[in-house]
C-alpha cells in the first residue's frame, strides 16, 4: 500500500485529481477514519487497478496484470518464499539473463540489489496490484506433493528402523516431521480451509481439507511418519503424547504478519491409528456486518429491527456448519458498545471479542450451558449469548431471562424456522412463554459463491427442468421470484431464464466456486404467529402463516441468489436436501 504522500503525487502527476480535489478527499477520509487509498476506492473515485496503473506511469515502470497467469515453478522459486512474502515480490517470467519480477514497491532498491547479486541476473521490474501478488504467492503452496517428495517409503531403509526405536517426542522433533506439519498448516491457511483431516489408513495417511464446506483430498503421506505427525500435533496442543486409547481435545495458535490462526484440535483413536481433525479459526478476520451476511432487503430490515430491541430471544437455527455462530457473532458485534454488559457461555469459544465476557462450557466439572447461564444472570448482564439450547433446563432459563428484560441470543438444531417453536414446546417450555419472548428466528444454510473469475451464464435444458420440477414446486418459486422482481413474468418459460455457474479456473482450483454466503428464512413473531403458538399449532401451520406474512423460505432465497449469479442452482439443491 502506498503512503498518503505517494498517492497524492501519483494522482496529481498523472492528472487523475487536482490538488484541491485530493485535499477534499483527504479530509473526507480523515472524517471517515479510513486511509486515503481505501476511501478513494470505496467512493468509486478510482479502482485499485487504475490506481496501480497510474502508479506505474508515475514510477516509470511497466504495469503487469497477473490475473490468470500460469507461472513456471522454476521461475517462481528463483525468489525464496520468505523474501517473496516479506517484500511482496514475485518472479513471473525470464531466462538465464533477465528475470521479470512483479512488485508493489518499485522503490525497494535494497532488495532488488540483493536479488541481483544473489542470482547474478538482471532484473526487469513491473508494478502489479496487491490482489495479484496475493494470488501468485499462493502458488508457493500449490504442490504439497513436491514439498514432501523426500518422504517416500523407498527412502526410509535403515533410517526407518532407527526412527522406530526413537521416543514419540524425539520423532515429533525430527526436522522432516516438523516440516510436514508446518507445511500442512500453512497450506491450509493459504487455501482458506476451515478444517484439516489427518486420517490413518491401512497403508498410508490421507490428508483432506474442508474448503468452502466441501472436503477434498489434498495428499497421501507414507504410513511410517504417522506417529511423528500425530505426536507433533499433540505437543503443539499440549496433549498427552503417550495416550493412544482415549480421545483428546486441545488448541494452539500460529501467527505471522499476514495471519493469526487458532487451531482447535480433536484426536480420536480409530482402527488404523489416531485420527486428527483441526478446525481453523482466523483471529485476524474482519468482523462481518449484517449487510455482508447476504439477507434479502425485507429480511434484513426485520433482523435489524429486532437486534435493536432491548429484550426477547433471537434464535439462529440450522445444521452443523451452516454459519450459525458467524451470524451470532455478527449480531454481537453490532450490540457490543460501552453502554451494555454482554456475557456469553459457549462450547467452544470460537472467536475472542473485546469487552465481551466469554465463558467456556466444561461438562467434566459440571459447568454446563444451564449452569453457566444461571451464573451469568447474577453478573448484571444486558445481553446474553448461549452457544446452544440443547435441553429443557437451558431453554427454560433462557426464556425466563428474556422475560426479565434481557436480550438473549442462541442457536438450536432444527431444519427450518417454523419447527423451532414446536421443538421448544417438546423441551417442556410453556407455549405462552414461547409466544411472549421470542422476537425472531433465523434459519440458514451456507452455499458456495460462484467464482467471479470464471462465471458463465446458461439456460436450463429439458432434462434439467424435469429434474428440478420433480424436486421442487417450481411454479411457486417462480411466483416468489416475480414478487421479489427477480423475474418480470412468472409464466415466462424456464428455458429462457438465465442461470449461472463457474467454469473452473486456477483462481478457484477448478471448482467453479470461491467463498460462501448464507441463504436464509427469517420468521418474525407477530400477533398471528403468537396466536398459533398459544394454540400449540404444528410447524406447517406456522410456516404457512409466515409465508403469508411475506417470509421467503431458504430455498426461495437460494433461487434468488442463483438467479442473481451469486451461487448456482446445484449448490442450493445440495444444501437444502432434507
Amino acid at each position: 500500500m502506498f503512503t498518503g504522500k505517494q498517492i497524492k503525487n501519483i494522482l496529481e502527476k498523472t492528472n487523475v485529481l487536482t490538488p484541491e480535489e485530493f485535499k477534499k478527499y483527504k479530509q473526507g477520509a480523515k472524517k471517515a477514519g479510513k486511509k486515503i487509498q481505501d476511501y478513494l476506492i470505496s467512493k468509486k473515485i478510482i479502482t485499485l487497478d487504475v490506481l496501480y496503473e497510474n502508479a506505474a506511469t508515475y514510477f516509470k515502470v511497466p504495469f503487469i496484470n497477473l490475473k490468470n497467469t500460469v507461472i513456471d515453478r522454476n521461475i517462481l522459486e528463483k525468489i525464496p518464499e520468505a523474501i517473496a512474502n516479506t517484500h511482496n515480490i514475485v518472479a513471473f517470467d525470464g531466462d538465464n539473463k533477465v528475470l521479470k519480477i512483479a512488485v508493489l514497491d518499485p522503490e525497494d532498491l535494497e532488495i532488488f540489489e540483493f536479488i541481483k547479486k544473489k542470482l547474478n541476473i538482471k532484473l526487469e521490474i513491473h508494478l502489479t496490484t496487491p490482489k495479484d501478488i496475493k494470488e501468485i504467492l499462493k502458488n508457493y503452496q500449490k504442490s504439497l506433493k513436491s514439498e514432501f517428495k523426500y518422504l517416500s517409503d523407498d527412502e526410509t531403509g535403515e533410517e526407518g528402523d532407527k526412527k522406530s526405536k526413537k521416543s514419540l517426542k524425539e520423532m515429533a522433533g525430527d526436522a522432516p516431521v516438523v516440516k510436514v506439519v508446518d507445511t500442512l498448516l500453512k497450506h491450509a491457511i493459504m487455501e482458506g480451509a476451515s478444517d484439516i483431516h489427518i486420517e490413518p489408513e491401512e497403508k498410508d495417511v490421507l490428508v483432506r481439507y474442508r474448503v468452502d464446506g466441501v472436503l477434498d483430498n489434498v495428499m497421501t503421506l507414507p504410513k511410517h511418519i504417522q506417529s511423528g505427525i500425530i505426536s507433533r500435533i499433540k505437543i503443539l496442543s499440549n496433549l498427552k503424547v503417550d495416550e493412544h486409547r482415549l480421545p483428546q481435545d486441545g488448541r494452539f495458535r500460529i501467527a505471522s504478519d499476514k495471519y493469526k490462526v487458532a487451531f482447535r484440535v480433536s484426536i480420536i483413536p480409530t482402527f488404523d491409528g489416531e485420527k486428527v481433525v483441526m478446525r481453523l479459526l482466523n483471529e485476524k478476520v474482519q468482523a462481518l456486518t449484517l449487510e455482508d451476511l447476504g439477507f434479502q432487503p425485507k429480511a434484513f430490515d426485520i433482523v435489524k429491527k429486532n437486534v435493536a430491541r432491548p429484550h426477547g430471544i433471537i434464535l439462529v437455527t440450522g445444521p452443523t456448519g451452516s454459519g450459525k455462530t458467524t451470524t451470532l457473532y455478527t449480531i454481537l458485534g453490532i450490540l457490543n458498545t460501552p453502554e451494555v454488559n454482554i456475557a456469553t457461555v459457549e462450547d467452544p469459544i470460537e472467536y475472542r471479542m473485546k469487552r465481551i465476557n466469554q465463558s467456556q462450557v466444561n461438562s467434566k466439572i459440571g459447568f454446563t450451558f444451564a449452569a453457566g447461564l444461571r451464573s451469568l444472570l447474577r453478573q448484571d448482564p444486558d445481553i446474553i449469548m448461549v452457544g446452544e439450547i440443547r435441553d429443557e433446563e437451558t431453554a427454560e432459563i433462557a426464556v425466563h431471562a428474556a422475560m426479565t428484560g434481557h436480550l438473549v441470543l442462541s442457536t438450536i438444531h432444527t431444519n427450518d424456522a417454523a419447527t423451532t417453536m414446536p421443538r421448544l414446546a417438546e423441551m417442556g417450555v410453556p407455549t405462552f412463554l414461547i409466544s411472549s419472548t421470542f422476537n425472531v428466528i433465523i434459519a440458514q444454510r451456507l452455499v458456495r459463491r460462484i467464482c467471479p473469475d470464471c462465471i458463465q451464464s446458461y439456460t436450463l435444458d429439458e432434462r434439467a427442468i424435469k429434474e428440478l420440477q420433480k424436486q421442487l414446486d417450481f411454479d411457486k418459486i417462480l411466483n416468489r421470484l416475480e414478487q421479489e422482481k427477480i423475474v418480470l413474468n412468472a409464466k415466462e418459460s424456464l428455458k429462457n431464464l438465465l442461470f449461472y455457474r463457474g467454469k473452473g479456473c486456477n483462481k478457484c482450483n477448478n471448482t467453479g466456486y470461491k467463498g460462501r454466503i448464507g441463504i436464509y428464512e427469517v420468521l418474525e413473531n407477530n400477533e398471528k404467529i403468537s396466536e398459533l403458538i398459544l394454540q400449540n399449532a404444528g410447524s406447517e401451520k406456522i410456516k404457512s402463516q409466515s409465508i403469508a406474512d411475506g417470509m421467503l423460505t431458504i430455498i426461495e432465497d437460494g433461487f434468488i441468489k442463483a438467479k442473481n449469479g451469486i451461487t448456482s442452482i446445484e449448490e442450493v439443491l445440495r444444501v437444502t436436501k432434507d
